[in-house]
């Protein structure tokens, strides 16, 4: 008999999620691959629903009675669910201590989301309560997304009780499903691409065909352009900028124990093969770090980013014996340029370190500079310049002859256009460690 009851609620809740996907779908079709990318799987373990990114779990009590209130809390629910997957928050769970403020926060970015869609399909009386979070945040994060939202309020360390007020305001369903990033395996990775493929073609379908939806979806798209950002490995990119040389040292990777061995019980004391007594490795020659120092570039974004330059370059195998660092500082005009040249001016120069100029901003000085020191050749072989910055500056013209990066914080970001010429690289918190 209970058996029974069951079977019977799951087919009823079966025929609400189908009628929350079309009537979702019917308003906002570029969302039409995202809506039926997860099975739907009664659980009565849960109290809400929850996703891993390929189910959507629900207490078939809780469904039915949220359906009792009407189509629009079942809709926004489900809709809840799909942007976790849609902005990748499935698969970047924090640690223990973080875990319960990332929760908060991706609940956060979603329902701002989702009440910025102006569909009558969601449509919830305003609440005063929201609309002051939403407001506070958005004076220091152009852009409501997890990540940015996250770090704000770490910064800031709020009261238990505001946090308790939020959660209670913000949550929807439950996220014990979602995987921690450092643990994944082949099936969640599969997982994760697939919604990354998702996210990316709805996009471009909102550039290229949906322009009305688009306008009416405007935070719907600021996120998902956000979320479709390349991530990078600093460390990775740093490589760029060196050379491949061969030192005098004792190759070990590239020795063969089985031929040493074999040479020696032939011949008893000749082996036949011996270590190389060179080796190839990855050395930083000759580069610039140009530091933005206008009034618009935070001086605490501006320490981050020498603070994880330095402990990259000050690695011992990083340089070669000879080497030449100018880390210039410019605002609308060159500040000063420090030339390193071996490990402990560096550190020195980090102990010691403090911002000139905070006037306006102007990238052509830099390399106008940059371009003076190249004809007194005051460089071996320029291998590139990395030019830290907010984004609010005249750019040159012309392409240098030299690879160039303009590196932007996310904390700090807005989408900026850089010339064709240069290579844009974002980073956030978590590709600084």
């Amino acid at each position: 008999m209970f058996e029974e009851r069951l079977l019977e609620k799951v087919d009823i809740c079966n025929e609400i999620v189908a009628d929350c996907r079309n009537e979702l779908y019917l308003n906002m079709r570029f969302l039409d691959v995202a809506l039926y990318s997860l099975r739907q799987e009664p659980s009565m373990e849960l109290a809400r629903t929850a996703t891993d990114g390929n189910v959507l779990k629900y207490n078939p009590e809780y469904l039915m009675e949220l359906y009792r209130l009407g189509n629009v809390p079942v809709n926004r629910c489900y809709l809840h669910s799909i942007f976790h997957c849609l902005f990748g928050h499935v698969w970047n769970q924090r640690g223990m201590e973080d875990r319960q403020l990332w929760n908060l926060t991706c609940d956060i970015a979603v329902e701002s989301v989702i009440d910025s869609l102006p569909y009558r399909c969601l449509r919830n009386p305003s609440k005063p309560y929201r609309r002051a979070v939403y407001q506070g945040l958005e004076k220091n994060v152009p852009v409501l997304n997890a990540e940015g939202i996250f770090y704000l309020l770490k910064k800031a360390q709020p009261d238990m009780r505001v946090v308790a007020r939020m959660i209670q305001e913000f949550t929807v369903d439950e996220h014990f499903l979602w995987k921690p990033q450092e643990k994944e395996r082949s099936a969640p990775m599969e997982q994760q691409n697939r919604w990354q493929d998702i996210r990316e073609k709805m996009e471009t379908e909102l550039d290229l065909f949906s322009k009305e939806a688009a306008e009416d979806s405007r935070g719907l798209k600021e996120q998902l352009r956000v979320e479709n950002r390349q991530r990078y490995d600093y460390r990775r990119f740093l490589r760029k900028f060196c050379v491949l040389k061969e030192e005098m040292q004792v190759d070990l990777d590239s020795f063969d124990y089985i031929f040493y061995h074999y040479g020696m019980e032939l011949y008893g004391n000749m082996p036949l093969i011996e270590h190389l007594e060179t080796r190839e490795v990855q050395k930083i020659e000759d580069f610039v770090i140009v530091i933005d120092t206008s009034m618009s570039c935070k001086a605490s974004l501006v320490q981050k980013f020498l603070q994880e330059t330095y402990s990259i370059l000050s690695q011992s195998e990083s340089f070669t014996r000879r080497f030449c660092v100018h880390i210039v500082q410019c605002d609308e005009r060159v500040q000063s340029d420090i030339v390193i040249e071996n490990g402990s001016q560096l550190q020195e120069y980090m102990e010691h370190f403090q911002i000139q100029g905070m006037g306006g901003t102007d990238f052509r000085p830099a390399f106008a500079y940059v371009n003076t020191l190249l004809a007194r050749k005051a460089f071996h072989k320029l291998r590139g310049l990395i030019y830290f910055t907010d984004g609010y500056g005249t750019f040159p013209l012309k392409k240098p002859h030299y690879d160039t990066a303009f590196v932007f914080f996310r904390e700090d970001y807005l989408d900026v256009d850089v010339p064709p010429w240069a290579i844009k690289l974002v980073l956030g918190e978590n590709d600084f460690s």
